[in-house]
């Protein structure tokens, strides 16, 4: 049964390793305790598993941000990360709702297009050569 909570303290370890098989490391562990404690961290489950995270704020312009989607690789393209978006939509602090992705992430672009984002600007010179391109949604 899929289902998105609120992540605990307790989740930290399995976030933290689902992160590490993406990035390779686990150097957001900070960042990621520190969005649970904060209550901005949400997760995807199936059955007792967890298959993905959400991290959001609202530090942008005082709207919410989509700082962070991750899914494990053995669970992509089942659907976790738009059952995260349209959960965070729903719980939103905020009416507009912004995110980003490189250019190069033709994946997460496709997932915000399909859950109704739309394109609202590039940054360039975060990553040399791979320009930012920011997303938005109102509810």
């Amino acid at each position: 049964m899929k289902e998105v909570v609120k992540a605990q303290i307790d989740d930290l370890d399995k976030i933290v390793q689902i992160d590490s098989e993406v990035i390779g490391n686990k150097s957001r562990r900070n960042y990621i305790k520190n969005a649970i404690e904060s209550g901005n961290c949400i997760i995807a489950k199936e059955g007792n598993s967890i298959v993905g995270f959400l991290i959001y704020n609202t530090n942008f312009f005082d709207c919410a941000f989509i700082s962070l989607i991750i899914v494990s690789p053995a669970n992509r393209r089942k659907g976790y990360a738009s059952y995260l978006i349209d959960t965070m939509i729903g719980i939103s602090p905020t009416t507009k709702v912004f995110s980003s992705t490189n250019r190069s992430n033709y994946s997460m672009q496709q997932a915000f297009e399909k859950n109704g984002f739309v394109q609202s600007g590039i940054i360039e010179n975060l990553d040399e050569g791979d320009p930012e391109i920011i997303y938005f949604k109102s509810r």
